[in-house]
């Protein structure tokens, strides 16, 4: 796969490239619209178009979830934010919390309206062959018509990793299509996610020096060739949203303005939403009795635990809202949910001749609704919640809010945001039951029960976004220390100041994010208090009079960095992160150096990824017994085709 790849781009490439060299006269710009849906799936969210030059070589999609990420040390496998307030905690998520920016979901579709066909190609590899880590993604969308959009992605992130038995083998599609029309809208999206991590274990002593050996593939890991381990997950998708819009006709008057029909312009809209999922996770290795687990519950030569999960959720709901053209505007909705789970899992028995496997069936029904108030165009609030009426997650409620007022100010546009929501639910069904060949479980929690607050100003002209957050818990539920499920029936807070800012003097740029974070119980919950990664770079156009040609070009280097703290370890039996007081890990730098190119419609970086690996001491961990890779060249290309 490693040669076929590159190949397949350079050969797909030419006549592009050939095309593009013909190019010279310029054209019409052409209207490229993405967007995605509100967390109900009842609105569209417009995105920004995505085929960004600056930073170009920032091309792991984790960073996009957050900007400092904690990882096994190999890219693909499974990994935390450093900043609480963006990790996941959905409990229908569970099973691929770990691995959420990877995939393809109902969560996050991105749907396209195009004028004409759009392909992109991103391929980049990283060096030697050995030890390579190459990641390829297909993109195609394009209109059928004016209302009728389709799409596709396809994703691979295959790394064999600098350390024994690490690799990653993450396979990702998506195909998406829309359509609109005044009256009807329908989106329709479909992810299929199987994702292969190899499990080594960490190192065998876990406070090795790194740079006391010649190679990583030197250092000794837990689990071997003796008892090779890895974990599968396969996760299947549907999404399909339909509305279908009554009242507030437009009718022609003798002047140019348009009015609406009956009391102010009022409109309903019956919607459809429907998702479905199903996702497998199997966790194997072929010698359990070399000691790595210090329990065996099912075979002593192999291990083989398998968990099922499968939901499928319809809601109805109606809608309205007034005339979208009045100052006031008012809306609404009201609808139901019917959720339908079902679980599934091997069971210990004890006795070593045998498993058992077992299975759960359970639904709940979901009352939803929301109310919104736009008041002119620089000041609206927002109301959505959902209360749980019969079922297992019976008497779960969410309520969340948020309040915008935009400025108008000669640099552009600003909004300040509040936001706030009140949660209380079940943990996910797999805190209370698991059954395996080293770990077992049944536990009967109380609901975990939430409060978020927070407030953000942001300034796309200058660049420039701050966002404060503050949580309490009661309840918190997460893995103890000995990896298996605990809850903490205390209170709990968690407050965090983000901020992103990017300064320019002449053609120097700066860019940065900082997280600063503090938790009231570092015990049950240890966050380091200030995280960040800056680049700082030269930027220049250089722009050929004869062809009407310009390159761009940027160079300079990127960091990451977080204080001290005690961050969580990995248990791969389980996939799952949990708390750890034996050793810190922080107060180190990742530094790359870095050149990325522009010429039309194709972008190139070439970087040299940790420079400091050696320079700067070799406690280069952010998962304990997981170092981080040392010293690597990396480089990559994204064409991308209007055609």
């Amino acid at each position: 796969m490693k040669r076929i790849v590159p190949i397949l781009l350079l050969l797909s490439a030419s006549p592009f490239l050939h095309a593009q060299g013909k190019d010279i006269k310029p054209k019409a710009p052409k209207t490229i619209r993405e967007w995605t849906l509100s967390s109900d799936f009842m609105e569209e969210v417009t995105i920004p178009f995505d085929t960004v030059f600056s930073l170009f070589h920032r091309y792991r999609i984790s960073d996009r979830q957050s900007p400092v990420n904690a990882t096994l040390g190999n890219y693909g496998l499974p990994f935390y934010p450093i900043s609480f307030f963006d990790r996941v905690f959905d409990p229908d998520k569970y099973l691929y919390s770990n691995y959420y920016p990877f995939m393809y979901h109902s969560g996050n579709t991105v749907f396209m309206d195009t004028q004409v066909p759009f392909t992109e190609l991103v391929w980049t590899y990283g060096a030697p062959r050995e030890t390579s880590e190459q990641t390829f993604r297909v993109r195609h969308s394009q209109n059928v018509n004016k209302f009728f959009n389709f799409g596709l992605i396809y994703d691979i992130i295959y790394s064999l990793g600098q350390y024994n038995y690490q690799r990653a083998e993450d396979k990702t599609f998506t195909f998406h299509s829309s359509y609109t029309v005044p009256k009807y809208k329908a989106y329709f999206a479909t992810g299929i996610n199987n994702i292969v991590s190899y499990e080594n274990g960490g190192l065998t002593k876990p406070t090795d020096d790194p740079g006391s050996y010649d190679s990583p593939r030197d250092i000794p890991v837990n689990l071997g060739s003796l008892n090779v381990a890895k974990n599968i997950l396969k996760n299947q998708n549907i999404l399909l949203v339909q509305r279908y819009t009554i009242g507030g006709q437009p009718v022609t008057t003798d002047s140019t303005d348009q009015k609406k029909k009956g009391f102010l312009g009022l409109s309903g809209t019956f919607s459809h939403i429907l998702i479905w999922e199903n996702t497998k996770r199997t966790y194997s290795d072929i010698g359990p009795e070399y000691g790595f687990y210090d329990t065996i519950y099912i075979s002593n030569s192999t291990t083989f635990d398998s968990l099922y999960s499968r939901n499928l959720k319809n809601t109805l709901r109606f809608d309205f809202t007034t005339d979208e053209s009045r100052k006031i505007r008012i809306g609404g909705g009201v609808g139901l949910r019917n959720e339908l789970f079902r679980y599934s899992q091997i069971i210990p028995t004890h006795d070593p001749k045998f498993a058992d496997t077992a299975r759960w069936d359970k639904s709940n029904y979901v009352l939803v609704g929301r109310l919104y108030n736009n008041i002119g165009e620089k000041f609206r609030w927002n109301a959505k919640g959902e209360l749980i009426l019969t079922g297992y997650r019976a008497g779960d409620f969410s309520l969340a809010g948020e309040i915008v007022k935009s400025f108008a100010w000669e640099e552009g546009t600003a909004s300040w945001l509040i936001n706030g929501s009140i949660i209380n639910r079940q943990p996910s069904f797999w805190y209370e039951q698991w059954g395996g060949n080293n770990f077992e479980w049944s536990n009967n929690f109380k609901k975990e029960f939430r409060i978020d607050i927070g407030t953000s100003f942001i300034y796309p002209a200058l660049k420039a976004e701050v966002k404060l957050n503050y949580a309490i818990i009661d309840n918190y539920t997460d893995f103890n220390t000995s990896a298996i499920p605990s809850q903490h029936e205390g209170g709990l807070s968690v407050a965090a100041l983000t901020a992103r800012k990017e300064f320019r003097a002449w053609k120097f740029h700066f860019t940065g994010d900082v997280i600063v974070q503090k938790s009231s119980n570092p015990d049950i919950l240890d966050l380091p208090l200030a995280a960040a990664r800056a680049a700082i770079f030269f930027e220049h156009h250089f722009r050929f009079r004869q062809t009407n040609g310009k390159l761009s070009v940027q160079m300079g280097a990127d960091a990451m960095y977080h204080t001290l703290y005690y961050p969580y370890s990995y248990m791969p039996a389980t996939g799952r992160f949990y708390r750890q007081d034996q050793e810190k890990t922080g107060n180190y730098p990742f530094i790359n150096v870095f050149l990325n190119l522009k010429i039309k419609r194709t972008r190139f970086f070439i970087m040299m990824d940790h420079l400091n690996s050696g320079f700067m001491g070799n406690n280069y961990y952010m998962i304990p017994s997981y170092p981080m890779n040392i010293r690597m060249l990396r480089y990559g290309l994204a064409w991308t085709f209007y055609n």
